[in-house]
């Protein structure tokens, strides 16, 4: 493996050094002023969405997601940059609905996970198993649904198994987070169906840094469960090559609630990370190492999980810019996975191991001219390898999934067409096959003697799309999207055997079940300059053989298919994986309007809405799915000075699946306050220093989420106070 890896990194260097080796380093940050004498901000933009076609570069004379008004004359005074806007309207023209989450949003956050951040924004929100533990949900879809990615590579853990298990990235490894919503199945795969979550750090460097150095120095303390954590970042090089390292901790105790304090939520996590790449005139290529440890408690349970993980990524660009090829890319990612569920009194009741490789390589094609204008387009090829087991130690316990082996070798296309100056068109194909192979049970008619399957399940998931962009009047960007997407059976779905304590399920997989497909239509229009800015969507999903869990009525058992009886006198609901067909349908809106001048800056103020519903062809409902919420706020910004105050309301869930019940809404009111300091600047470094607090939940609520499957047993924390700060070094 380490070998593989140092010949992507030596090749790809090697290409690169054919050209005089002149390092790329980081672009002067390009602000404009606006008439009013207060800069805009720079476009917040996406490096990694469902296209791998990269966007030809625009102007930085154009005016950017914050912008006031018209940019002044070029000889105006330059301007100190406006704080950062949160849940800024992103400025790219991707076909798809792209939320993103900056640096600033994460670090202001309390919370471990980087779905903290993410879970109040539309169209998103969390699975809120623990603190520890909390994967996002998407559109009302989750676990093997949703893709997590680090730098291109999934995060390679067993996230997607339990809602228990824990996605090993911290929010301090996070420079930048990226969702797209709705189907990316066709870049990355039968995993992202949903929609992916990816994260972008600079573990792997891409640039030399301004000056050869940059730093980052970060820290909090919150209220609510007494946390306290910090870390750092650093890039440093010469010549061509550029090295880095970050590492971070964090520890919080048990949360409290309104109804007082919340057992066994404690979290203590910490991380470590090296790398370094090669830099230069025509692109980089680099390797980096990551260790990720995690203890944390299971709130409403006495046990907790320790977690550790070991991974190596690779990742390189080459801008060929000739023989018709614009540039190429891979990326490269393999670790080892580990996690126990550990009782209070230190015994080992499961185990969790998942050893996983991952490689993908895109091409994309010089830009040419046809009849309709200019096409633009990319190929790619990824292959993944992983080997799954969930042990159970307990006696005469079954395993929830025996050892477990899945392999995955897909090839992908897409085409831009640029009819004209106002309507780009996009077409994009996937052709993938995956392979299960594992050990489960087709027939669980009589518990004591199941019928096994031993084996392994093919599949060819075909996948398409098709979309266009058009310019409208007033900066206005409509975009549709038309695809019709495939997903391979998980080997949870297929070979599941054992019993689910996040659930509180005895949970039983199906060898026999087929693809999933899905059929999505979408619409949106967006703005993304001026003094209004907004994004809205609307889309419309039809699921066949759609897979989900199907309870079986009154059996209930203990820790092995033996106990499952009807009227059992175990706890676990025995549920079994089936398909039917299921669609799903939504909207969502953000919105920001600058409504003026005060002070030194811009005040205004933004909104939101947002709702998913769902349900089976006979119209019971599909489990928990979130409900609709709508919120607003006030804000003010200057160069140094951002405020803002505001309200999300959840309206109550009653549109519920077999087995649930209705859950009553919340109002989440939240208030932020930061500054920020720029230093002098000796020897070419400038410091930067913010300090903030911020707010959450500080009305108090009561705060049940619909979507997690602890929502009766355990309330989400109460009122909470966070001060944090950084200092920055470039």
């Amino acid at each position: 493996m380490r070998v593989s890896v140092a010949y992507s990194v030596a090749a790809a260097a090697l290409m690169m050094s054919s050209a005089p080796v002149v390092a790329q380093t980081a672009a002067p940050s390009a602000s404009g002023t606006t008439s009013s004498g207060v800069v805009e901000l720079p476009a917040v933009t996406v490096t990694t969405s469902a296209s791998p076609i990269a966007k030809p570069k625009k102007s930085t004379k154009r005016t950017t997601a914050s912008t006031a008004s018209a940019p002044a004359p070029s000889d105006a005074p330059a301007a100190p940059e406006l704080q950062p806007l949160p849940g800024a309207i992103v400025d790219d023209d991707a076909f798809v609905a792209v939320t993103v989450a900056t640096s600033r949003e994460i670090q202001s956050t309390a919370g471990p996970t980087i779905t903290d951040t993410l879970m109040n924004k539309p169209g998103i929100i969390g699975s809120t198993f623990a603190p520890g533990s909390n994967r996002p949900i998407i559109r009302g879809l989750d676990e093997n649904r949703v893709r997590i990615q680090e730098n291109g590579i999934s995060t390679q853990d067993v996230s997607a198994i339990s809602e228990d298990h824990a996605i090993p990235v911290d929010p301090y490894a996070a420079d930048k987070v990226e969702v797209v919503r709705g189907p990316a199945t066709l870049r990355y795969g039968s995993q992202a169906i949903g929609g992916v979550v990816s994260v972008d750090n600079n573990r792997i460097p891409s640039y030399m840094p301004r000056n050869g150095f940059d730093a980052e120095i970060r820290g909090g303390i919150t209220s609510v469960d007494e946390g306290r954590d910090g870390g750092f970042s650093t890039n440093a090089g010469s010549g061509n090559f550029v090295f880095h390292a970050d590492a971070f901790k964090r520890k919080a105790d048990d949360y409290d609630t309104p109804q007082g304090r919340q057992s066994n939520s404690f979290v203590d996590t910490d991380g470590v990370s090296f790398g370094g790449s090669f830099v230069g005139r025509d692109g980089y290529a680099g390797v980096s190492f990551t260790e990720f440890n995690s203890l944390y408690g299971i709130p409403g349970e006495d046990a907790h999980i320790d977690m550790q993980q070991d991974k190596i990524m690779s990742k390189g660009e080459w801008r060929v810019n000739s023989n018709g090829i614009e540039a190429i890319r891979y990326w490269f990612g393999a670790s080892d996975y580990q996690h126990n569920e550990v009782s209070p009194e230190g015994e080992i009741g499961a185990r969790f191991l998942n050893k996983e490789q991952e490689g993908r390589i895109e091409v994309e094609h010089q830009a040419f001219a046809t009849s309709l204008g200019e096409l633009r387009g990319a190929a790619g090829i990824q292959i993944d390898h992983r080997k799954t087991t969930g042990l159970a130690f307990e006696d005469d316990a079954d395993n929830l999934l025996e050892p477990s082996t899945t392999d995955q070798v897909a090839g992908f296309m897409f085409e831009e067409l640029q009819v004209s100056r106002y309507l780009r068109l996009q077409a994009a194909g996937r052709i993938e096959n995956t392979t299960v192979d594992g050990l489960g049970w087709t027939d669980v008619t009589d518990p004591d003697n199941p019928v096994v399957f031993r084996g392994e399940r093919d599949y060819t998931p075909l996948s398409a799309s098709i979309g266009a962009l058009y310019e409208l009047p007033s900066d206005i960007v409509a975009r549709v999207t038309a695809a019709y997407v495939e997903r391979a059976p998980a080997a949870t779905e297929l070979f599941s055997k054992g019993a689910h304590e996040a659930s509180g399920t005895f949970e039983i997989g199906n060898p026999n079940l087929g693809i999933e497909s899905a059929k999505t239509i979408e619409l949106g229009f967006k703005r993304a300059k001026g003094d209004l800015r907004f994004d809205t969507t609307v889309y419309y999903t039809q699921f066949s053989d759609f897979i989900y869990r199907q309870v079986t009525p009154g059996v209930f058992c203990e820790e092995n298919l033996a106990s499952c009886a009807l009227g059992g006198s175990g706890d676990l609901q025995q549920v079994t994986f089936q398909q039917r067909d299921a669609t799903f349908y939504g909207a969502e809106l953000t919105a920001q309007y600058d409504v003026g001048r005060v002070w030194n800056g811009l005040w205004g103020i933004d909104g939101q809405y947002d709702f998913v519903h769902a349900e089976f062809a006979d119209g019971e409902y599909v489990p928990r799915i979130p409900p609709h919420r709508l919120g607003g706020g006030i804000f003010y910004r200057d160069p140094t000075w951002f405020f803002r105050t505001g309200l999300l309301h959840a309206f109550d869930q009653d549109q519920i699946g077999l087995g649930e019940t209705p859950t009553e809404g919340y109002t989440l009111v939240s208030a932020e306050l930061s500054y920020t300091y720029r230093g002098e600047t000796h020897d070419g470094i400038t410091p930067v220093t913010t300090i903030g607090i911020k707010g959450e939940n500080l009305a108090d609520q009561e705060v049940r989420n619909h979507s997690s499957f602890l929502k009766e047993e355990v309330l989400q924390p109460g009122a909470s106070v966070r001060l944090f700060g950084s200092v920055k070094l470039n």
